[in-house]
């Protein structure tokens, strides 16, 4: 990968201005035909009896996403790792960003969806979860797994798309830990979950009153976050050209702040037009269909189903989160193509251990907490539930003891 620790920070590397040359061509004509391939898997997808408008969207959300990840660095461990090492707040004000915009919009559709907040309900299949110690422990766990195997499971989606070699390791580690999780959910709901609160700031101070402590949260957050955001190098005025254009595009990292708006945005769009952003719905499907197949799960899991989040199924085909998560890896590999950011990791058997067993961990946590970092905290919070906050803090809790015990660097 062509990163640059900065003081604690990671930045992409600026890449070197040079004459095109046949395998820049190339490069460039593969990842625009990638781009045209999910345009083309889309309108297919709307025009197809079996999917339609909902799969064809989730398709076009995920190459939304993925692009904005990859250009932007928008993984929350390295984020978390730079502050933790090396007190560089720089990645956090992105997800801060996120969670902002990301409020505002949800504030706007969920007036839409539920005109009378205090009514009782909740708005449908946001990410208002049950809050308990399962929900904290799920989120260490997590935490640590994040740790252990160099990223979330959206990170591992879009790093994938980088030629990240541990990715699918800790993948199918995480379908293991999704396994897992089912064999656990029946004592775990019966003693902690079943009875759980589920709290929902507008039921109780208003959409108003929740977006306006929502923003004044985050404005608190990113106060004191200042203290350990390091200084920008002026940036000299230039005329706009092409050129420039294409440089601000593809030459280095967008601008933190930029990237957890246009995240923000997604989150809302996909909210307003299929369901919640979340990348663990499939994997969870596929862990789960894998189980019922084979006879090893109970005929029902008792609450499951009933709650909101990632949501896991028995299921025979691709389901609009599968095409979600499949069009982030692809347009991540074709926004790495056209950033000259591709290229193949080196994988050792100890990595491959490491990232096997940190997906174990996230499956596991992702499960029994409805969703992982971008459904239950970024979807979660953005909804205005406590849950999301909960799990954020837990899963930072985890992630830090994880990179003070240094399990980042056994790979």
């Amino acid at each position: 990968m062509a990163e640059l620790s900065t003081g604690g920070g990671v930045r992409d590397a600026a890449p070197v201005s040079t004459p095109a040359s046949v395998r820049d061509l190339a490069r460039i004509g593969l990842a625009l035909v990638v781009l045209l391939l999910v345009l083309v898997g889309a309108h297919l997808l709307f025009d197809s009896r079996d999917y339609g408008a909902r799969a064809s969207f989730s398709l076009l959300i995920g190459a939304a996403l993925g692009f904005v990840f990859q250009r932007g660095r928008f993984c929350f461990f390295c984020i978390l790792r730079d502050f933790i090492e090396d007190r560089n707040s720089t990645g956090l004000f992105a997800i801060l960003a996120a969670l902002a915009v990301g409020g505002i919009g949800y504030a706007v559709v969920f007036g839409a969806f539920l005109p009378n907040s205090f009514s009782g309900r909740l708005p449908p299949d946001a990410h208002i979860g049950p809050v308990s110690w399962v929900l904290a422990a799920a989120g260490v766990a997590f935490g640590l797994g994040m740790a252990l195997s160099g990223a979330c499971i959206s990170g591992h989606l879009y790093r994938l798309g980088e030629g990240y070699t541990r990715a699918p390791f800790a993948l199918i580690g995480s379908l293991v830990g999704f396994g897992l999780g089912f064999f656990t959910w029946q004592s775990v709901y019966l003693s902690a979950i079943r009875a759980a609160p589920v709290a929902w700031l507008p039921g109780t101070a208003g959409y108003g009153g929740a977006l306006t402590i929502h923003l004044a949260a985050l404005t608190a957050i990113g106060l004191v976050l200042l203290r350990w955001l390091p200084a920008r190098d002026p940036t000299p005025a230039e005329r706009v050209t092409p050129a420039t254009i294409h440089r601000a595009l593809f030459g280095g990292r967008w601008n933190p702040l930029a990237t957890g708006a246009l995240v923000g945005v997604i989150g809302v769009a996909a909210y307003f037009r299929v369901e919640p952003l979340g990348v663990t719905s499939q994997l969870g499907s596929v862990s789960r269909t894998v189980l019922d197949n084979a006879g090893l799960l109970a005929d029902r899991l008792n609450g499951l189903d009933g709650f909101a989040g990632c949501a896991t199924v028995v299921v025979q085909a691709i389901t609009e989160n599968g095409w979600l998560i499949g069009g982030l890896a692809l347009a991540s590999f074709a926004a790495a193509l056209l950033s000259k950011r591709f290229s193949i990791s080196r994988l050792t058997l100890r990595g491959t251990i490491t990232a096997l067993g940190g997906g174990v961990l996230m499956g596991w946590g992702s499960m029994l907490a409805l969703g992982c970092t971008v459904g239950t905290l970024l979807s979660g919070i953005s909804a205005f539930a406590l849950s999301g906050w909960v799990f954020a803090a837990a899963m930072f809790a985890g992630v830090f003891v994880g990179v003070k015990l240094k399990l980042h660097r056994l790979d």
